[in-house]
């Protein structure tokens, strides 16, 4: 091995001379794939196309949950404040009645000093820390007249009184600083979360704006598909029933004339009634909304210029004289819970497991929303945001 290693011929000392070039040109070469190895890690850490709109979504939704959040938290404090408001108006009135039935006793008192009848009592009752305590004394409840006896028992009265509102009116105070702290921290809430989404959008580039476009478009294309869909599920049921009902009454029509007797359903009369009623207020929550579509959404508003989701269903149905709660959590509970293949106009439909969107259905699988910030009341199929997303259908009248 050591032989060979000598016998070399010429031309490899010739290349040998060339070492050092191609070993700079190797080594910058490893240098470049390193700066490259390095780079690409920075370009895969930029987040994917459909990442960032997924991202956008999960915070939009998150801005309508603190939304919801916000709108509670301000109904609670209105109401609050109006309770705070009546106490304290109570304790002022209260006492002003105690102030009149202390007067009251001082009167007493100075004309039993001036009479020289009882005077220590006297002065020993207004000196003491309570009434009570005073008066628990037999001896001296005896040397009291019923005027003056009714005087004492409304003072204690007024007093008590006073002091049990003051203490509610203390507690309520201590409630409403802390709805007022859940409200400026659900607002808060919401303006991070759509200052997030905001910044995440103006990173994009205007390719890439395309791009989710397009992303938007196919979705928006599904949901239709899925709407009209529903619309021929319904439609069949619905001319099921229609059978069905018909047959019915052919039936009892056939054996009310061999009897003699009507064959009118009293309870499908009461059925076809209230299906009239309610058909007749949701025609009315479908006007107000359809006249509200192209205003945009803002969070927290109730109109008439702009709404949130919950704050556009509870205008409507308002419309139609049926007063919805304000939020989304307690309009879940407003009405009766159906199934989505039984839904009609003027439902309302809820969205998602925390229940934070709502809309208002109009039929074949369609409905008027106010979706999210940025957008504006329109129609939009129910499956605007998958099927998955589909909470439940209440019907509110």
């Amino acid at each position: 091995m050591a032989s060979h290693r000598k016998s070399r011929p010429t031309g490899s000392l010739v290349a040998g001379l060339r070492t050092p070039a191609l070993a700079t040109a190797a080594l910058t070469s490893v240098a470049l794939l390193s700066q490259s190895a390095h780079a690409s890690p920075a370009a895969d850490d930029r987040p994917s196309l459909e990442e960032v709109e997924k991202k956008v979504d999960d915070l939009y939704r998150q801005a309508e949950s603190a939304t919801e959040k916000y709108n509670a938290a301000k109904e609670k404090t209105a109401k609050q404040r109006k309770r705070v408001d009546t106490l304290l108006d109570d304790v002022a009135q209260r006492t002003q009645k105690l102030n009149e039935a202390r007067e009251q006793l001082g009167s007493f008192a100075a004309a039993q000093y001036r009479t020289g009848a009882t005077a220590p009592d006297t002065a020993t009752f207004l000196l003491a820390d309570t009434p009570q305590d005073y008066f628990d004394q037999t001896q001296v409840m005896d040397r009291l007249t019923g005027r003056q006896k009714a005087a004492v028992d409304d003072y204690v009265t007024q007093q008590s009184e006073t002091m049990k509102q003051r203490r509610e009116a203390t507690e309520s105070l201590r409630t409403l600083t802390e709805s007022q702290n859940d409200l400026r921290t659900a607002k808060a809430t919401v303006q991070q979360k759509l200052t997030d989404a905001r910044e995440l959008l103006a990173k994009l580039t205007a390719e890439e704006k395309a791009r989710l476009a397009a992303i938007e478009k196919r979705k928006q294309e599904e949901a239709a598909r899925k709407a009209a869909e529903l619309a021929r599920q319904q439609q069949a049921e619905q001319q099921r029933q229609e059978e069905a009902a018909a047959a019915q009454q052919e039936q009892q029509s056939g054996a009310s004339s061999g009897t003699g007797t009507s064959g009118t359903s009293g309870t499908s009369g009461g059925t076809s009634a209230s299906d009239s009623s309610y058909a007749t207020k949701a025609d009315k929550a479908l006007a107000f909304a359809r006249a509200q579509v192209g205003k945009p959404y803002v969070w927290g508003a109730t109109g008439p210029d702009s709404y949130d989701c919950s704050g556009l269903t509870q205008a409507a149905w308002k419309a139609a004289g049926v007063d919805l709660p304000r939020t989304t959590y307690d309009q879940v509970n407003a009405g009766t819970t159906v199934p989505l293949s039984q839904a009609q106009p003027g439902d309302l439909v809820f969205f998602y497991d925390d229940v934070t969107h709502v809309g208002l259905y109009i039929g074949n699988g369609m409905m008027i929303h106010a979706p999210k910030p940025g957008a504006y009341v329109r129609e939009e199929s129910i499956y605007y945001d998958g099927e998955g997303a589909i909470h439940s259908v209440v019907r509110p009248a």
